[in-house]
């Protein structure tokens, strides 16, 4: 049975962005970025809102001798897996195995993730925000940057109770910490 993840990279405070909108402090080293390569993997389709689908967009075209292979998995990955970008004010998406919805619609998720055959994971802390508020999330992966950056775009949102269970932790060499937790 698939199952819907919340996969989010912030900073120890809680932020996926700070004030400024960086996200500079983010930038996964080689290690962070092969245990995304394998969440990335499980995945069959993947939700965005606009902002997440337009930054990750680029991974369209990335690949070959000039990146690292590290790089050219997470491309692959992405680009073998079919997304749904919820969005009132794209015109229209520019990635094929992508269709595009105008609201995000609870019981359009549940009965993607009902009849997926693999994970289907929400990217984008807005989206997830309401996922996590309609009580779609099932699995919540943190990779928590050592900084601290006192504001910005939360990762989880206010005003949502979840009762969780941890299932997984894991230390990087350069400081980052992978929480994998399950809703109860």
């Amino acid at each position: 049975m698939a199952r819907l993840l919340y996969a989010v990279i912030c900073s120890l405070d809680g932020y996926t962005v700070d004030a400024r909108g960086s996200f500079d402090w983010a930038a996964p080293d080689a290690e962070v970025h092969a245990a995304a390569n394998d969440l990335e993997r499980q995945v069959g389709t993947a939700l965005y809102g606009r902002r997440m689908y337009e930054t990750l967009a680029v991974w369209q075209t990335v690949g070959g001798p000039d990146v690292s292979a590290v790089e050219n998995e997470y491309a692959d990955a992405w680009r073998a897996t079919d997304k749904v970008v919820f969005s009132r004010t794209l015109a229209e998406v520019g990635t094929p195995r992508t269709q595009l919805e105008r609201e995000f619609d609870p019981e359009l998720v549940r009965q993607l993730v009902a009849v997926a055959d693999r994970d289907v994971s929400i990217g984008g802390p807005e989206l997830a925000g309401q996922a996590l508020r309609a009580g779609l999330v099932d699995d919540l992966h943190q990779f928590l940057h050592p900084v601290v950056v006192g504001g910005g775009t939360r990762a989880l949102p206010d005003g949502v109770r979840l009762d969780l269970e941890l299932v997984a932790e894991r230390r990087f060499a350069g400081g980052v910490v992978h929480l994998h937790h399950r809703r109860r």
